[in-house]
């Protein structure tokens, strides 16, 4: 009896502290989650006004990655069609993000790709650091070669791409999108 005894309080007590250690885990990250930095979309002048003021409207703030100092995830290029000035902006909305394309930069073409909780874009940075990680940049042509080499659809046209960067800290394989036959498509963990 008193070994089942004993089993028993050691089990509680063990199982207590995981739930305290996974508590506290979480309340460490939901902390680091309310601090990333969130810039408006007014500190992007080399947005058109029509475009912040549709992410206005949206409630959308730029979440940026920890430790750059330059403000990110806004990028233009000719992301469907060789003529147009594409914008790309990674828009969070009470802490989910996603990718918003607005094409040739008007607020009444927009696709919306990759939706996803903030939290999920935070990793360990060293030490107690913890920071969010989620970016968007173009890619290039050799990255465009290298995923036909590997196998990719031999009759997209790739005019332009956008990466979800790798992460800061680590070296995941993060997916890209381009615009291929009239749809995007994600190719996942292609570096």
């Amino acid at each position: 009896m008193y070994c089942a005894t004993l089993i028993f309080v050691f089990s509680s007590i063990f199982s207590s502290g995981v739930a305290y250690a996974q508590t506290t885990f979480d309340d460490v990250f939901q902390k680091a989650n309310l601090a990333v930095v969130r810039l408006p979309p007014s500190e992007f002048p080399q947005l058109p006004t029509a475009i912040r003021q549709e992410l206005n409207r949206r409630g959308c703030t730029i979440p940026q990655v920890w430790g750059q100092t330059n403000p990110h995830n806004v990028i233009s290029g000719a992301f469907l069609q060789a003529a147009e000035r594409d914008w790309a902006v990674l828009c969070s909305i009470h802490q989910i993000s996603s990718i918003l394309i607005f094409r040739n930069g008007l607020p009444a073409n927009v696709t919306e790709l990759a939706r996803g909780e903030d939290y999920h874009r935070l990793q360990a940075e060293g030490g107690d650091q913890i920071g969010y990680s989620r970016e968007i940049t173009p890619i290039s042509p050799k990255t465009i070669l290298q995923y036909l080499a590997w196998g990719g659809e031999k009759n997209s046209r790739f005019l332009s791409i956008i990466r979800e960067s790798k992460t800061v800290s680590s070296a995941k394989l993060q997916p890209f999108f381009y615009f291929g036959r009239g749809k995007w498509v994600c190719v996942a963990g292609a570096d």
